[in-house]
């Protein structure tokens, strides 16, 4: 085990069950740290927590709705009723609804982005990040310590193709982490983003072969990312050797900016 001061801590994953939020809950349990994984899918859970059990940290799975004010309050509530505080909070819990904003053919309008695929993602992506953090926040305050990390993204970034309302949440949680940061620092409270580029999730090593080609066409580094790429950045900015980190946004994409 690496020495990353993280033993014995407490960190709070939001989307926990899968993809990123799944490797990343394993890679905490892994430096000893007691994880609560939050998800609105619970169908995995018991596998979870013993996986985790089983790597050397405590761990407990709360079927959670970021989106839900009280939800995040009892689950909050709870986290810190078992283990006294939450030193460290990941919002790493994100959906995506994609569509052009206007879809234009033959001379006129052949499909629009829906209001309620725009309100759903802004929902769970922006303001369930705001829910969990409000929530947690006055814990790390009166412990006079704490770590946000938000999940940004590369379209947060720079943008993309049918993605409006997925690519204006991930700027706007790096808006979050900038002004939290600025908030923050006087109670010893440091607030990160981390930008991901094409990850092989689940839900992407679904897609076609000729997309995902695509995708690794245009990463210089020839490949996509892992889960666990992104889980080893989130333990490095949570750790005492990032201490002086704060405000910033790490962009994590095999070089993809550079290659587009």
């Amino acid at each position: 085990m690496k020495n990353t001061g993280l033993a014995g801590k407490t960190v709070v994953i939001t989307g926990g069950a899968a993809g990123i939020g799944r490797s990343t809950a394993l890679r905490f349990a892994s430096e000893g740290c007691r994880v609560a994984a939050w998800d609105v899918n619970d169908s995995k859970q018991e596998e979870l927590v013993r996986e985790l059990c089983s790597l050397g940290g405590e761990a407990v799975f709360r079927k959670t709705n970021v989106c839900d004010a009280n939800d995040v309050e009892g689950a909050v509530q709870e986290t810190v009723t078992r283990w006294g505080s939450i030193d460290i909070l990941i919002n790493n819990a994100g959906i995506t609804r994609d569509s052009q904003l206007v879809k234009w053919k033959d001379g006129s309008v052949a499909g629009t982005m829906a209001e309620d695929a725009f309100d759903q993602v802004i929902s769970v992506n922006l303001k369930g990040v705001f829910l969990c953090s409000r929530a947690v926040v006055p814990h790390m305050i009166r412990k006079g310590s704490g770590v946000i990390l938000n999940a940004s993204s590369v379209v947060g970034l720079y943008g993309n193709f049918g993605q409006t309302n997925y690519a204006a949440t991930k700027a706007g949680v790096i808006a979050f982490a900038r002004t939290w940061s600025r908030e923050l620092a006087k109670y010893n409270i440091r607030v990160n983003a981390v930008a991901p580029g094409f990850i092989a999730t689940e839900m992407v090593e679904k897609m076609p072969e000729k997309v995902i080609q695509t995708m690794i066409s245009h990463t210089p580094l020839g490949r996509m990312g892992r889960p666990e790429d992104i889980a080893e950045a989130y333990v490095w900015l949570a750790s005492e050797a990032a201490s002086f980190i704060t405000g910033a946004v790490l962009s994590i994409d095999g070089g993809l900016v550079l290659g587009t």
